[in-house]
């Protein structure tokens, strides 16, 4: 989707609930002694700056990570943003590629997608260590996987303003968890007052019985704003994520 512009959300409370779980994934799979891909479908710009006009306009992070921020306080995913910050200046935001370049180690493979031209420039100088694709992210997928080194982990985060996302996504995965059993994939969608993605939802359980699924809930972060929550699901899950989502979660279910 061409028209969409992630810094508008950038650090939102959907953005939070993403990723920390994905930093505690890439902390959790780096620790073993052995490279990694990391591919990613959608990867936006990549870095953030929560002061400009776009982010002022919506004010999704001054009720997001500016809120809540101390949860995080010595975790990955803290710790990250800390890292962004002292490298960017106090208002920047680590979108995921940015997370992965941080927590990833120099035998590990970066692969990113970005069909955007403006967001694919920025991504390119945000993550220059990635190899940053500018075309179709599961086209991307689907010519690196499985990929070299084997072990890893794939993101998929779209912007589900196209209707056909919620039907293609399962489909997509599916084919991806054929070709690369052994990668964990990692999903993220929106949480709409129309609910729209339980559709999506009902395939996935279908096809991946054991895949991990998280939710969160939160309020909208302005009138007539149509995201109400979060939502992962995981194929492979790592050992100790559910823990580590439950206790996310109950820091959500306060707000």
């Amino acid at each position: 989707m061409l028209s969409y512009q992630h810094l508008f959300h950038a650090g939102n409370l959907a953005d939070v609930h993403k990723h920390a779980a994905l930093a505690w994934v890439l902390d959790y799979m780096t620790r073993k002694d052995k490279p990694l891909t990391y591919v990613e479908t959608h990867g936006g710009r990549g870095l953030y700056d929560l002061t400009a006009d776009e982010a002022i306009k919506t004010g999704e992070s001054d009720v997001g990570i500016k809120a809540v921020a101390r949860w995080f306080d010595g975790t990955p995913y803290g710790d990250t943003v800390e890292a962004c910050r002292a490298e960017h200046g106090p208002n920047a935001y680590p979108g995921s590629p940015w997370i992965a370049s941080r927590l990833l180690r120099g035998d590990d493979v970066l692969h990113v997608a970005e069909l955007h031209p403006q967001e694919h420039d920025a991504l390119k100088q945000a993550v220059p260590a990635a190899h940053i694709n500018h075309r179709d992210g599961f086209d991307m997928a689907y010519s690196v996987c499985p990929p070299t080194p084997r072990r890893g982990l794939l993101v998929v985060d779209p912007s589900y303003e196209v209707k056909d996302e919620y039907t293609a996504v399962p489909q997509h995965l599916a084919k991806i968890a054929k070709s690369w059993p052994v990668g964990v994939l990692f999903l993220w969608y929106p949480i709409l007052t129309d609910a729209r993605h339980k559709g999506m939802l009902r395939t996935l359980a279908q096809k991946f019985p054991d895949g991990l699924r998280h939710e969160v809930q939160f309020p909208p972060a302005r009138d007539g704003h149509r995201m109400v929550g979060s939502g992962l699901f995981v194929v492979n899950p790592p050992w100790g994520l559910q823990t580590m989502l439950d206790q996310l979660g109950s820091k959500f279910s306060a707000l």
